[in-house]
């Protein structure tokens, strides 16, 4: 008896894993909101990583959290590191391109709670009521490891869902 179960079990395990491996090299989280203010307005609020506690949906996990700003004052070159508790952990990101006002793409590292190096990138897309299309987009390379999680954790519905925190809170801000 105790060796049917062995296989099954076995059979189970091989079965998950070769799930896993076939699932995606690359996790792409990505979330747009229609903003009625122009892009150049929109793209300076992101742009400046000293505005960002005024819509990050990150900043209010920690308002203790240690924040240091350098590089360039906003835009290309600018820079943003963090070091909190649990829930936002540490790391660092830096605007490696920023053609005004379309696009800002930023190298996203994390420390802890778990280390990954990831891009993030916003789209800012004239409407043509005026407006702004905003798309914030990350992208995160998948090894095995996290492909095995990705099975039993949906990261785009749990990132996804501060992404749209985020988007909301930047309209808010941006059509103030």
């Amino acid at each position: 008896m105790l060796i049917p179960i062995l296989i099954i079990i076995a059979v189970l395990v091989v079965g998950l894993l070769g799930y896993a491996a076939t699932r995606p090299g690359t996790l792409v989280v990505s979330r747009t909101a229609s903003i009625n203010t122009p892009p150049e307005k929109v793209y300076a609020i992101v742009a400046d990583f000293h505005r960002w506690a005024e819509w990050s949906p990150y900043e209010v996990r920690d308002p203790a959290m240690k924040r240091t700003l350098s590089g360039a004052a906003q835009g290309l070159g600018a820079v943003y590191e963090w070091d909190g508790n649990q829930a936002v952990g540490a790391g660092r990101m830096e605007i490696i391109d920023a053609p005004a006002p379309s696009r800002l793409t930023m190298k996203l590292d994390f420390l802890r709670p778990f280390e990954g190096h990831n891009r993030a990138e916003y789209t800012f897309t004239p409407t043509a009521a005026g407006g702004t299309q905003v798309t914030w987009t990350m992208t995160d390379p998948s090894p095995f490891v996290q492909k095995l999680m990705g099975v039993f954790i949906d990261m785009d519905n749990m990132i996804g869902r501060d992404f749209a925190t985020g988007l909301a809170n930047l309209k808010a801000l941006a059509e103030k």
